[in-house]
């Protein structure tokens, strides 16, 4: 599996979580394909510095949303069945994500909500030039 994962322990978000959101980010790329074995909970741990627990509850998520798969014995794999389908929800669940997030920190803020859908217009134009209302 390429390095596709990172931790961020002062994020605030929790390293499963990161661990989720990440290997979600990297089926929805196409970065890990279907089929393509995930390292060991062990392995990936140590890559992290991180409990093993925070990953093997990372693949637990992964694979009750049927983003991977678990073999035991053989390890865990990106699912080849409906991989499509579950990128996509992948890359919406990934970006709803960091939407709610960014607004809650906006919030946070004390930015006004007008002030923030003018941002967000703005976001939007910059990154989808070619699409108009």
């Amino acid at each position: 599996m390429p390095a596709v994962v990172t931790v961020d322990s002062r994020s605030g978000v929790p390293i499963y979580q990161q661990v989720i959101d990440q290997i979600k980010r990297s089926v929805a790329l196409g970065t890990l394909v279907p089929g393509e074995q995930l390292p060991t909970v062990k392995a990936l741990a140590l890559t992290l510095t991180v409990n093993p627990n925070t990953v093997a509850r990372a693949y637990r998520d992964l694979e009750r949303e049927e983003i991977i798969e678990t073999s035991p014995g053989r390890g865990s794999f990106v699912r080849g069945n409906g991989v499509v389908g579950e990128m996509t929800r992948a890359v919406a669940d990934v970006a709803a994500k960091a939407v709610g997030e960014a607004v809650r920190e906006a919030r946070s803020l004390g930015v006004a909500r007008p002030d923030l859908e003018r941002m967000v217009e703005r976001a939007l134009a910059r990154w989808y030039p070619e699409e108009t209302r």
